[in-house]
């Protein structure tokens, strides 16, 4: 008989992806491996999260300082200045934005999906800004080191963008 494992969450194998394929199939296996461990680890640090401001808002606490602050979209906007997001992106209501890479984040709460590939919801939203290769590996948006209260803030503004 097997060994139990010790994890609840279920272990998925996609051919091919762990052995270094290349090619489209290969990075659509990556895409949707990184994406099920993320989403799955959400699930589980959601469920584990203590009651308070940051499960009123969709997004588990992470275990630091800032956890348990509550959200503040108004904080947010200014933390994508303070970032310099608006150096690849533009942002409505935040100075400084050029659009020179990445894509206009206006209406950014109506879209269904981050990055074309996850759900849009703040908890990955969050997760996104900030470590964007933890979801999708090749992406060309770089980590700023955001900490993790900055992140719930910068996600909460975009969420608001109608």
């Amino acid at each position: 008989m097997p060994p139990a494992v010790s994890s609840p969450a279920p272990f998925i194998v996609l051919h091919g992806a762990d052995r270094g394929v290349t090619g489209r199939f290969g990075r659509l296996a990556r895409l949707w491996l990184a994406a099920f461990a993320v989403l799955g680890g959400l699930g589980l640090a959601a469920c584990s999260a203590s009651e308070g401001g940051a499960q009123q808002n969709g997004i588990a606490g992470r275990g630091d300082a800032g956890a348990g602050a509550p959200v503040s979209a108004a904080r947010g906007q200014r933390l994508l200045a303070q970032y310099q997001c608006g150096s690849c992106h533009a942002i409505p209501e935040v100075p400084a934005t050029r659009r020179l890479h990445g894509p206009s984040l206006e209406a950014f709460g109506k879209r269904s999906y981050i990055a074309g590939h996850l759900p849009n919801r703040s908890d990955t939203l969050a997760q996104w800004i900030m470590s964007p290769q933890s979801l999708v590996p090749d992406s060309p948006m770089p980590n700023m080191g955001v900490s993790t209260a900055d992140a719930r803030d910068m996600a909460s503004y975009l969420g608001a963008l109608q």
